[in-house]
């Protein structure tokens, strides 16, 4: 029977990558080889691409993996640099699927198999390799944040040692210090992500149509921008807004109605970029104050309210965007926010469902 698919399963760990090749031939019937382990390295990928060369029935083989932390990454990029499709998952993917194939041993050996059944049997996107600017800009945006809650912590420090009885002064000195050097970092990687920014024009600009949103700042885009490589992989308003965790997770069955939130399975770096500048919006961009003050007249919860804004300021950074157009205040006198050109096919509209939400939520 001729060989229709064929998939590597790669179960990646810091030292080494366990691999497992998957064929399915036109009756969909399943074979998998005996995993083989390969050293994290670039001896390890160049001596598992030779085996896989051995064993490739075609040359349209796919490679599948997890986001193992970080360890994944060198792989993910030199098997895009060797001309090599490969798709990255999120482990909570391969969880589930392996739960509903009842495997109940858990190895590498295993993991690998099952991350070759899943090419075979799914159809998943393939990965797609941020450029270096976009790496730059992503490490740093992380940076940034990173630092920002250490400053807090030393603050929160300083303010209890300044309440203190009999406190060193010496502490006080020090923690002034941190904080004066933490302070100084901040407006260094701020310089630095406008730097790397600035080095694409088209880029640039695009960013600088954004910040025309009241409450978006340079910071808040950059951010957003950094953890979705700029909406790449983004196909819908509906799938960016999972990948933020901001979907609507009902809870209902028959007679049953449990209390409804948002997932918050995603992307928390967006979510906590979003935060203020949604707060920010509800109360100085004139269509989203609109929206917020209709949510609280409907019910007094108000962090539902924000959730909701911040919800709809992503869609809308997303919208402008994609449309490479600045934002129009005018927009509200034609109609409602969400008639917003967009080429989006799938723009949907976000205020009913969580108008929905505020009648649902105990």
């Amino acid at each position: 029977m001729k060989t229709q698919r064929q998939c590597i399963g790669i179960d990646v760990s810091k030292d080494s990558l366990e691999c497992c090749l998957g064929s399915m031939d036109s009756d969909q019937n399943e074979n998998f080889s005996k995993s083989k382990s390969f050293n994290n390295t670039s001896e390890g990928f160049q001596q598992m691409l030779q085996w896989v060369d051995s064993l490739r029935s075609s040359q349209n083989v796919f490679f599948v993996m997890e986001a193992t932390g970080v360890y994944y990454e060198n792989l993910a990029y030199w098997l895009d640099t060797n001309g090599e499709q490969l798709s990255v998952l999120l482990p909570s993917k391969t969880k589930y699927f392996t739960k509903s194939l009842n495997v109940k041993t858990k190895t590498d050996s295993v993991d690998a198999k099952v991350l070759s059944k899943i090419g075979l049997e799914r159809k998943l996107d393939p990965w797609k390799m941020p450029s270096n600017m976009m790496r730059q800009i992503k490490f740093l945006a992380r940076e940034l944040r990173e630092v920002k809650a250490k400053l807090v912590i030393i603050k929160n420090q300083l303010h209890a040692k300044n309440h203190s009885h009999d406190c060193p002064e010496t502490i006080a000195k020090r923690l002034k210090k941190q904080i004066a050097l933490l302070e100084t970092q901040l407006l260094e990687i701020e310089a630095e992500l406008r730097i790397a920014a600035m080095s694409d024009t088209t880029f640039y600009d695009k960013i600088n149509r954004l910040q025309t949103i009241p409450g978006v700042s340079f910071i808040t885009t950059i951010c957003i921008l950094a953890e979705t490589n700029a909406f790449a992989l983004v196909n819908n308003a509906k799938q960016l807004v999972s990948y933020a965790g901001l979907d609507i997770q009902f809870n209902q069955s028959g007679n049953k109605s449990g209390k409804t939130k948002i997932s918050k399975k995603g992307n928390s770096f967006i979510r906590n970029a979003l935060y203020m500048p949604a707060l920010c919006a509800s109360r100085y961009n004139p269509t989203m104050k609109e929206f917020y003050l209709r949510l609280v007249e409907k019910k007094p919860a108000k962090k539902i309210a924000v959730t909701a804004v911040t919800r709809k300021l992503l869609i809308l950074i997303y919208t402008l965007w994609k449309n490479e157009s600045e934002f129009d205040i005018n927009y509200k006198k034609v109609g409602r926010f969400e008639d917003l050109p967009t080429q989006d096919e799938n723009h949907f509209d976000e205020s009913n469902e969580f108008l929905l939400l505020m009648e649902q939520s105990s």
